[in-house]
């Protein structure tokens, strides 16, 4: 299985035309067991956290994987992961105290130690794992958002061209691409089941995430660093770390990426000392180059009306994941196929490619998304309207200049205790 990657200005009837590599035609029903001949693959997994500790999980429910090194800014976090691991997978888990490795170095490590590294750290580090990866020669399984900024994406659309020319395989988190439900939609829609595309509205409404308290004792780098969440230069904002798998899928059934952004956002209800300086809501409407309209709406507040899904409005008819309707609101089609889990056939699906030497590269759409969240983001911060390519271009690099736990991280909370929050009109972007 190969996902579909279109040119980023591609004409989407072109692409809804076209073949796609990655259809209902080739749905996976289970490849965990494919693949079993050849030698091990060494892992390493770097952010062991718990979206890190699944990843290793997964990697290792593959046949032929072994567990060789970990890496995490914590050492706390680590043993955590490397307890939870070795309880399950016994001796595919071979990680002695020399490969567990902490700090803001340890990734060099842990990467330099394997085959295949899972990068699973906050977003914010992305950039450089992948790039120090690639160049290193590994394989790679890395988290979605793949950066918070445009400088980073920059970095990740270089060292995906780089993984290209040395033919390494790269899967990303954006698991929707291999959900058999999201697959068979997308085949119906390139039959013409909906018509021509008219719009989408993607949503990631919700009640939000975890906050984790202030102990005495840390420094201001260690609280931003366990409290990741909240600030910008980590996480790129709830738009970014969650959304995106929303606006992901626009793009990817369009055959696009917007040309421009604009939007409204602000902070409501999450409001105070835990939150850090992100929004809470942001409403953006984004324009595709051939002027189709994206409207996307991300929310974090309690006891709101919530949904996470996507709607892809045609001519003809309305899709949802894995249902279409008539104008009615009729359901005319309904997939009918095996439900798998996604998360396992990410790993399952880049080890079989791993094995054949088949190309794959996911990091491509995977920027092209994440940049259209930091797009959007920049839109509801300044309150302008924001291309393409200045979202793209942007100089504002918001990764520390130094990382150590006594280094200034940036962001700095006022003598209240709340940290500044963008004001649309007067922050800048750009």
């Amino acid at each position: 299985m190969q996902n579909p990657e279109p040119s980023p200005l591609s004409d989407r009837r072109s692409f809804l035309k076209a073949g796609s590599l990655a259809t209902a035609a080739t749905l996976i029903p289970g490849i965990a067991s494919a693949q079993e001949k050849g030698s091990e693959i060494r892992v390493a997994l770097v952010g062991c956290g718990g979206r890190g500790t699944g990843a290793a999980s997964q990697s290792l429910s593959v046949p032929g994987t072994k567990l060789v090194a970990m890496a995490d800014a914590f050492e706390d976090n680590l043993n955590r992961a490397y307890e939870t691991v070795k309880k399950q997978f016994g001796e595919r888990v071979d990680v002695p105290e020399e490969r567990r490795f902490h700090g803001f170095d340890a990734y060099k490590k842990a990467i330099d130690s394997a085959d295949l590294v899972l990068l699973c750290t906050s977003p914010g580090f992305r950039p450089a794992h992948f790039e120090y990866a690639v160049a290193q020669g590994k394989h790679v399984f890395m988290e979605k958002p793949v950066a918070v900024d445009g400088p980073g994406i920059r970095k990740v659309i270089e060292a995906a061209k780089v993984a290209d020319s040395k033919n390494l395989k790269v899967v990303c988190g954006l698991q929707r691409h291999y959900q058999n439900s999201y697959l068979a939609t997308l085949e119906k829609i390139k039959e013409g089941m909906i018509g021509e595309i008219a719009s989408t509205q993607v949503y990631w409404s919700g009640g939000g995430v975890w906050t984790r308290e202030r102990n005495e004792g840390m420094t201001e780098m260690e609280y931003q660093m366990r409290n990741w969440y909240y600030f910008n230069w980590i996480c790129g904002d709830h738009i970014t770390e969650q959304h995106v798998h929303n606006l992901d899928v626009s793009n990817w059934f369009i055959g696009a990426h917007p040309a421009k952004a604009n939007g409204i956002g602000g902070r409501t209800k999450r409001i105070g000392k835990d939150w850090g300086e992100i929004f809470d809501h942001h409403y953006v409407e984004y324009t595709y180059p051939d002027g189709t309209i994206m409207n996307s709406q991300c929310k974090h507040w309690n006891g709101t009306w919530s949904k996470v899904s996507e709607t892809i409005v045609g001519t003809k008819g309305t899709a949802l994941p894995g249902v279409i309707k008539d104008p009615s609101g009729k359901i005319i089609w309904r997939f009918r196929g095996e439900n798998n889990n996604p998360y396992q056939t990410e790993h399952d699906v880049l080890v079989q490619h791993i094995r054949e030497n088949k190309a794959i590269n996911d990091a491509h759409y995977t920027a092209e998304a994440t940049l259209t969240a930091i797009m959007g983001r920049m839109a509801t911060y300044s309150g302008e309207e924001v291309t393409w390519e200045q979202a793209l271009n942007s100089d504002l690099d918001t990764m520390p200049k130094v990382l150590a736990w006594d280094a200034d991280p940036g962001p700095k909370a006022g003598p209240d205790g709340l940290y500044p929050t963008p004001i649309p009109g007067v922050t800048k972007v750009f």
